[in-house]
């Protein structure tokens, strides 16, 4: 069943999971729904009578952007991803099981991990992130980068183009003088505080640098985007997902991307500081490095394509801004 465009129709769909072998022939949908707002896939839920399960499709272009185009392969790399992790079960018992891979139309079939609800409420106003929470969510990269790396396998994930697409989207089209984006219907008044960084040539310089060194190939297997849309909370646990970003990069660029989203949602710098403190217990760490990947991810979500639900106003996030610019600049002098 080449060139299989999921739908929600549960008679193409049963007649599609049975080809497949995921479906019983006597086996019949009983419910199908959207688990969850993701941003990248066509993603359902998958109810019979006994079991469920998901489904997630990758197509040639972003889920919630139509517009933009997207390695068509990527649940493929997500699939490499879930099986480098299978050798160390820490790891593994934190992320939904892998039960299936259509490679011919880029479908997954992963484990549903039940009524949930993702870290994104962190964004809104007056929420606080647990200590014990964060330390979980810590030592999971931790332990990632400690256990899986170019000194404890032989195994490559370049994922070359999704590096291409993150890369467009953090270190060029923020700042790009028109890029289609308004963003004072984001925030009144963003557009205005966006403008001198679209034409800071100094700023612009350092990103590039930066974004050329997220390019190139790294020791150390990463998620690729761990932020609170990838941590889940469970009736199980923290349980983490979406790893299809996936590469072999700089530890740093990891943890520089979680700073940076505890800083949106407003956490207190007690918090940012624990979970370096935390990495640092269990893993090296170039600090320099981790706080310009940090300060490259504030620009991004403020100004980019990829806007969070933030709840900040416009003086916290221009306050955001002009730390971020410190960080990548404050050795350009």
């Amino acid at each position: 069943m080449k060139n299989t465009r999921l739908t929600t129709n549960k008679t193409a769909l049963e007649s599609y999971l049975k080809a497949q072998g995921w479906l019983l022939l006597n086996e019949t949908i009983e419910h199908v729904e959207i688990p969850g707002a993701g941003n990248m896939n066509f993603t359902l839920r998958i109810k019979t009578h006994d079991r469920s399960f998901i489904i997630k499709q990758s197509r040639d272009y972003v889920e919630k952007y139509p517009q933009v185009a997207a390695p068509e392969e990527r649940a493929l790399k997500e699939a490499a991803f879930y099986t480098l992790v299978s050798i160390d079960d820490t790891l593994s018992k934190l992320m939904p099981v892998l039960n299936g891979v259509d490679s011919e139309n880029h479908v997954l079939n992963l484990e549903d991990l039940g009524s949930s609800t993702d870290y994104s409420y962190l964004y809104e106003n007056n929420t606080v992130l647990e200590e014990d929470e964060l330390q979980e969510i810590i030592s999971f990269i931790a332990r990632l980068h400690t256990s899986i790396n170019t000194t404890t396998t032989t195994s490559t994930l370049a994922n070359l183009e999704m590096r291409k697409l993150n890369h467009e989207h953090i270190y060029n089209y923020p700042y790009l003088a028109d890029n289609g984006l308004d963003l004072n219907t984001i925030l009144p008044g963003l557009a205005e505080v966006a403008a001198p960084y679209k034409s800071d040539d100094v700023l612009k310089a350092e990103l590039q640098i930066l974004g050329s060194r997220y390019l190139k190939e790294g020791n150390t297997l990463l998620h690729g985007d761990y932020f609170p849309g990838s941590w889940l909370k469970t009736s199980k646990g923290l349980k983490i997902i979406d790893p299809e970003f996936c590469f072999f990069g700089d530890a740093e660029f990891e943890l520089g991307v979680t700073l940076a989203h505890l800083k949106m949602a407003a956490q207190s710098e007690k918090i940012i500081n624990k979970a370096v403190e935390f990495y640092e217990e269990k893993a090296p760490l170039d600090k320099q490095l981790c706080y310009k990947y940090m300060a490259a991810e504030l620009l991004r979500r403020i100004l980019g394509l990829a806007q969070l639900p933030l709840t900040l106003s416009l003086e916290k996030r221009t306050n955001l801004l002009e730390e971020a610019r410190s960080i990548l600049v404050r050795n350009n002098k």
